[in-house]
């Protein structure tokens, strides 16, 4: 079963915002049992306040949020992943932002199909809206220093995760910027990606860089 999880968040910049430069999101997942699952999302990148200012300047902030899955259902072995990204400029002071995580491989528990089958009922193979509940916490921590996050390699019982950064491409962007800006390859950036029409506004998917 695959569940799309919406998210929706509102952040209020402290200075005029005339043009996003350049935007990424990551997340982390910090906690995966019972029927919570819980992380953050990590947003930053780089903007400028007028439209004639030389300078950019730069954001970072940390979003946690939280999914709640009908105990019905087992997330042991399920995974996460970001399957959609946009933003809009709001009054040239709010960035919104809308965030789609997709979780994949929830499967309904033994005692439940059994319970199910012996009332002979019929079990969806999509969970039902009432399954999942989502929430974005309202905290946000905004982080001077720049940093590189990393999704834990091993996490809960030796579950396994990837990290992913999407990039919107903005009108300064090249291939070879983005090639650059987060030491990717070609090959490996075309291992996730369709290169072939990049436009302005596309997102590129950008693994994280193993070590």
């Amino acid at each position: 079963m695959k569940k799309q999880v919406p998210f929706k968040k509102d952040i209020e910049f402290k200075t005029n915002i005339d043009e996003i430069n350049s935007i990424s999101l990551e997340y982390e997942i910090t906690e995966k049992k019972d029927s919570l699952i819980a992380g953050k999302f990590m947003l930053n990148g780089d903007y400028r306040m007028t439209s004639t200012s030389p300078n950019l300047d730069f954001f970072n902030y940390e979003l946690p949020f939280s999914i709640n899955i009908d105990k019905k259902y087992d997330i042991n072995d399920s995974s996460i992943d970001i399957s959609d990204f946009y933003y809009e400029v709001i009054n040239n002071r709010i960035l919104s932002i809308n965030i789609e995580l997709a979780v994949d491989n929830v499967v309904e528990k033994e005692d439940t199909i059994e319970r199910c089958v012996e009332e002979e009922d019929t079990i969806e193979e999509v969970l039902d809206e009432n399954d999942v509940s989502s929430s974005m916490s309202n905290d946000m921590e905004e982080v001077n220093e720049v940093k590189n996050f990393s999704l834990f390699d091993t996490l809960l019982d030796g579950d396994t995760y990837t990290t992913y950064k999407i990039h919107i491409i903005t009108e300064n962007d090249t291939l070879e910027s983005i090639m650059m800006d987060y030491s990717i390859t070609r090959e490996k950036l075309e291992d996730y990606n369709d290169l072939t029409d990049l436009k302005l506004g596309n997102k590129l998917i950008i693994p994280a860089n193993e070590n």
